[in-house]
């Protein structure tokens, strides 16, 4: 635990330092003066500020403009009788945590409108120990402008990236669910079909041992290649199952294509590794569809084949110098390509199809990044 605590406040850097330094600072300024009431003042109003920064983080709907107005008075009222301006950062930074957008403008515009003002009253009286830290008040004065808008727009994005998982998270769940429906109506179509048939003819086999042994010896035959059948249908369903990585898709194309005496070209520009098992596995089995059918139909000598992983999508092009693809036919009707169609659709992935001395397939799939869920805490 003490490992994973000093790493957590070593990646963040010099910012808990800058945030305690912020809360001291106010004292530095309260006791620069000479009168006892100022003192004692400017100590409540600095308490009283950090309760009420505490309050405004925890507060939604209409109390945010309450505690937002309390923490602006506070800090116009050091800004005027101790020349502290630094609350203006801690405002700065609350307002950009505000995601309802219409407070969120009510209180930057407020929150600018009283910073400048507080500023320029100093400036007028020509206060010196105002004058003397100028640089940090222009430095507070662009974070009172810019700070909001940056912490802003990264809580939208964050909110953004959560719904994003959060939608991922459904389409897998759509995906367990509906891989669950495809493997019961498998099971009953083969394993159930082929399991009733062997148990029909080894009731007729059993009856006719006796009666006509040649006859049982015919049906037991049967149950035997029935159960081989039902076996490989088994294996190729487990195999289905656990899915194909896309690199060994690649060396079972080329074996494919060395096999049907056409040249194997392929290039990759891939940035690391692929993607998921379950994206794998869907543009395995389109490059498994495409490349059948360049063996089957093509005509073609030459299959090259590129695979292009760029930072939203990840797109694999089949190319061959066949004969092409007949201009007066619907090319998504037969050759498993409205079957491929259909996968892609269901993770938004794209095909096209085009002839060109022969005929380029070209599959794309979006990539989706994973990000850390981002909360929100304001109205």
């Amino acid at each position: 635990m003490k490992t994973y605590s000093l790493h957590k406040l070593k990646s963040s850097g010099i910012a808990p330092y800058i945030w305690i330094i912020f809360t001291i600072l106010p004292y530095y300024f309260i006791f620069q003066s000479s009168a006892t009431i100022e003192i004692i003042i400017g100590i409540i109003l600095t308490v009283l500020f950090f309760v009420t920064f505490r309050f405004a983080f925890l507060s939604k709907k209409w109390p945010v403009y309450m505690w937002t107005a309390i923490l602006i008075a506070i800090s116009m009222t050091m800004l005027i009788l101790f020349k502290y301006v630094y609350f203006a950062f801690f405002i700065a930074y609350y307002n950009g945590n505000i995601k309802n957008r219409v407070t969120f403008f009510i209180v930057y515009i407020i929150h600018l409108v009283g910073t400048t003002a507080g500023i320029n009253y100093n400036f007028v009286i020509k206060d010196e120990l105002f004058l003397t830290q100028l640089p940090f008040v222009i430095i507070i004065l662009i974070s009172v402008i810019l700070l909001p808008f940056n912490i802003y727009n990264r809580k939208k994005q964050e909110q953004l990236e959560a719904q994003l998982e959060f939608a991922n998270q459904r389409i897998a769940d759509l995906v367990k669910q509906e891989e669950r429906q495809r493997i019961a109506r498998d099971l009953h179509d083969t394993l159930g079909q082929k399991l009733s048939l062997i148990g029909l003819k080894s009731d007729l086999a059993r009856k006719l041992v006796y009666k006509d042994p040649e006859k049982a010896r015919d049906e037991l035959k049967d149950v035997q290649q029935t159960a081989r059948t039902a076996l490989n249908e088994v294996r190729k369903m487990v195999s289905q199952m656990k899915g194909i990585r896309l690199r060994e898709e690649i060396i079972r194309v080329k074996q494919i294509l060395q096999a049907a005496q056409i040249e194997f070209v392929i290039e990759e520009n891939i940035k690391g590794s692929y993607t998921s098992i379950f994206i794998e596995n869907i543009l395995s089995m389109c490059l498994k569809e495409a490349v059948t059918n360049v063996v089957k139909h093509s005509k073609a000598t030459v299959c090259k084949i590129s695979i292009e992983q760029k930072t939203k999508e990840i797109s694999i092009k089949i190319e061959d110098n066949g004969i092409g693809i007949a201009k007066d036919i619907d090319i998504l009707k037969g050759n498993g390509l409205q079957g491929m169609k259909e996968r892609l659709d269901f993770v938004n992935g794209t095909l096209e199809i085009e002839n060109s001395h022969g005929t380029i397939i070209t599959v794309s799939v979006p990539l989706v990044i994973k990000q850390e869920e981002g909360g929100e805490k304001h109205d």
